[in-house]
């Protein structure tokens, strides 16, 4: 095999366990949200969720999406950041992305949605293949 195909080989590897454990991701956002669902406000319970899901995904993506070998306390705290912050940003872009679609261009709330969620996981997985976890 030559080493274009290697290289395809591990971005659709890198791809499918992005996928993976976005989707684990997601089970741990609902399972937290539900775990406190009847001692919390939902507002301060979808935050918590947030942030816990935000960890994991963090941690499983360093660790098994892009292998990143950075230990050095300085650099892993640079990397939790800018994961953060990408998240956020990544966040606020669904938001806007949605009023414009629901409320400006007037489509389904669902169908948009779906689409949003497509444009939000690239960017996601963009950001931190470039900016994150960069070698």
């Amino acid at each position: 095999m030559n080493f274009q195909g290697l290289m395809t080989m591990k971005n659709n590897k890198e791809i499918i366990l992005y996928i993976l454990f976005g989707v684990l991701t997601t089970f741990v956002n609902i399972t937290t949200f539900l775990l406190f669902e009847t001692l919390l406000n939902y507002k301060v319970n979808n935050i918590i969720a947030f942030i816990i899901s935000i960890y994991f995904a963090y941690i499983t993506n360093k660790l098994y999406v892009f292998k990143s070998r950075k230990t050095a306390s300085k650099y892993v705290m640079l990397e939790l950041i800018n994961f953060f912050i990408s998240r956020i940003v990544t966040f606020l872009i669904d938001i806007l992305l949605m009023i414009l679609l629901v409320e400006i261009l007037d489509i389904n709330s669902l169908q948009s949605k779906f689409f949003v969620n497509i444009i939000v996981i690239v960017l996601n997985y963009i950001i931190s293949k470039r900016v994150v976890f960069k070698n």
